[in-house]
């Protein structure tokens, strides 16, 4: 057998033995993950983290191959703020505040960095980032004289009625995590994500002031009191800014994760 043969055959077997194996990472997988939820936003513009509130989530992921993953997925958290938490003189005495609860869809492509295949003795492990769209539902409350109230009803920007803001939004979900298996079937992770959502109004903050009678005639009372929390002298003259409705909000998870796979492997000399 000349050097050009054998060579083609070892390269044949090569392919042959690496796509079976790879080939064979396809498959399903079903998880959990608790941790974290916070948000940044108009109501949180140092990035503060004193207000971290328990977050989790049920996911599936189907494995195209050792790099390529889909994941469906949804996850709950809840967020809040308040301006008493600010350093910033003008935020303190815009004296607003928040609180939320998500309910959160997701369908993200992930990448891993590394081989990953369950139950193989040296690919058991990589880090990872994914993206994809991802659909919330939230509804921001406020405080006063110890009743809580939905804010998009309130209209406290001067939104008239019928044109108040949607409680459903659409954003932009995006991370990077670290996945590694402790048994053929098992799995750990830990994960960091972002939702750059489509709406500045995830704490009911965005633009400028508007009148608070305006409010009062079209709202009632409380609803021109939420508008305007500031303590005499009040700040909220009419036109003047509110929020930053340049850049809209984010909130984020940060998680540990459990996961069970569905699939098989059959090259025993493969296995850890």
């Amino acid at each position: 057998m000349n050097r050009t043969r054998l060579c083609t055959l070892l390269a044949v077997f090569f392919f042959v033995q690496t796509g079976a194996v790879f080939a064979q990472m396809k498959g399903w997988e079903l998880g959990g993950w608790v941790g974290a939820s916070n948000y940044f936003g108009d109501l949180n513009t140092n990035y503060r983290l004193n207000r971290v509130h328990l977050a989790g989530g049920i996911h599936t992921r189907y494995n195209f191959n050792e790099r390529l993953a889909f994941r469906l997925g949804g996850s709950y958290g809840k967020i809040s703020a308040t301006d008493a938490d600010s350093k910033n003189i003008y935020e303190q005495r815009r004296n607003l505040s928040f609180r939320s609860h998500l309910v959160d869809v997701s369908m993200l492509l992930e990448f891993n960095f590394l081989p990953y295949m369950h139950g193989h003795r040296d690919y058991f492990f990589t880090p990872y980032v994914f993206a994809g769209p991802a659909i919330f539902f939230y509804n921001p409350q406020a405080e006063l004289d110890g009743t809580w109230y939905s804010l998009p009803e309130q209209g406290t920007e001067g939104q008239f009625r019928g044109e108040e803001y949607s409680t459903t939004q659409g954003a932009l979900a995006y991370g990077l995590g670290f996945k590694m298996d402790f048994s053929y079937r098992w799995s750990l992770g830990v994960e960091l994500s972002a939702r750059k959502v489509f709406t500045d109004y995830l704490d009911d903050v965005s633009g400028v002031y508007a009148d608070w009678r305006d409010i009062q005639s079209l709202r009632g009372d409380i609803a021109a009191a939420l508008s305007d929390r500031s303590a005499e002298p009040k700040i909220g003259e009419p036109g003047r800014q509110r929020g930053n409705g340049k850049s809209n909000d984010i909130y984020m998870f940060l998680g540990v994760s459990l996961q069970y796979y569905f699939g098989e492997i059959r090259c025993p000399s493969y296995n850890r």
